[in-house]
């Protein structure tokens, strides 16, 4: 007996600003999309159960946990990855956090730690310690803590204020 194949759905997604259409199963996750068909290996698979956070993507402009969304129920969505947050050689003022404050540590945790701060910063130009901290707290490191995660994320709110 045969198993019948999988129709594939077509999906346009509009992925660090250039337009993709592939023809994907209904049940790909994002983060395989982005990973396999596209290459954009920046974002991580870290736990398959969306407790980690290692997976976070901008969709729309909201930090998403793309392990737990089906690549069809973003069709026609603008996504940005790690990869689309540098502009001409020149970091995100985020990632140059990272790098100023090691917030990196193994570094796995980071391009989701990242996206989720980008989706925080956006909304509050002046967070606290505390308020940081309850954004980030759907993302795990596994490393040594969160204070230079946390020290990063106040440096790089300074910086896009302009201080």
């Amino acid at each position: 007996m045969s198993k019948a194949a999988t129709p594939l759905v077509r999906v346009t997604l509009k992925v660090n600003g250039k337009t993709y259409t592939h023809h994907v199963p209904p049940r790909m996750l994002l983060v395989h999309f982005l990973r396999d068909v596209l290459g954009l290996t920046g974002t991580h698979v870290g736990c398959d159960t969306s407790n980690c956070g290692a997976c976070t993507v901008l969709v729309n402009g909201k930090a998403v946990k793309s392990c737990t969304v089906y690549t069809f129920m973003v069709d026609g969505a603008e996504i940005t990855t790690i990869e689309g947050l540098e502009q001409n050689g020149k970091l995100h003022p985020i990632q140059e956090a990272f790098w100023e404050n090691h917030g990196l540590q193994c570094g796995f945790c980071t391009p989701g730690m990242i996206m989720t701060l980008h989706d925080f910063l956006s909304r509050n130009k002046s967070p606290t310690e505390s308020e940081v901290r309850r954004a980030i707290e759907g993302n795990l490191c596994r490393c040594t803590g969160y204070v230079n995660i946390v020290r990063s994320a106040l440096w790089a709110a300074e910086r896009m204020r302009g201080g």
